[in-house]
């Protein structure tokens, strides 16, 4: 999906939600996920996403609420922050609310948007899609998996090696410790036993050399 497209989408998106002036939103969201340092995060990322919600079961209304929580789930992403997700989250409710969406709606994309700092596993059904849509990456075939791996390390390239296996690690296992990394039928179907196959292997190449 080219960049034009991405905005088009996001046009008509935002018009669905009873909003206006959605040009100059998707320009900026577009610019931002075109940021030099993002190796992973960035508009490849996105377009997988809206590929992986087109083909995931859910209704208009959870759909809607889960797309525009995947436009602005890494609209803001500083590598060295942690706290890129409510940034990302306060974004994209503020503009929601400047865009004359309701506080409910806008407070519940923010939420959902928060959850993809994947501390805690989602416990309803629209944010369990947009997590599992985030985290489909990690069932992908190994050719996939180890290049984003190696797009994430290139992310955080100014993290010693040493440092950065442990934090990686860290990260990685937390999935691993879950009953389930997938919290809908439809992703832990389709990428559950991979991902834990990917996660272990993962984990394997991120101990430290002997």
């Amino acid at each position: 999906m080219s960049d034009a497209k991405l905005r088009e989408r996001f046009g008509r998106l935002w018009t669905r939600l009873g909003a206006t002036d959605a040009e100059g939103l998707a320009d900026r969201l577009v610019r931002a996920y075109a940021e030099p340092h993002r190796r992973y995060h960035g508009l490849d990322h996105l377009r997988d996403c809206l590929a992986q919600l087109d083909a995931a079961p859910a209704d208009e209304k959870e759909r809607e609420l889960a797309e525009i929580a995947l436009w602005f789930h890494d609209a803001v992403f500083i590598p060295s922050r942690a706290d890129n997700e409510r940034r990302s989250a306060d974004w994209a409710a503020d503009a929601m609310l400047q865009a004359g969406m309701s506080e409910v709606r806008a407070g519940e994309v923010a939420r959902l948007i928060r959850a993809t700092d994947h501390v805690q596993p989602a416990t309803d059904t629209t944010g369990a899609l947009v997590c599992d849509v985030d985290l489909s990456i990690l069932g992908r075939d190994p050719p996939e998996f180890e290049e984003y791996e190696r797009r994430i390390r290139e992310e955080y390239r100014g993290v010693p090696e040493r440092l950065y296996r442990e934090g990686r690690s860290a990260v990685l296992s937390r999935f691993l410790t879950r009953d389930q990394i997938y919290r809908s039928a439809y992703f832990r179907d389709r990428y559950e036993s991979a991902a834990r196959r990917n996660l272990i292997q993962a984990l394997e190449h991120l101990q430290p050399p002997a």
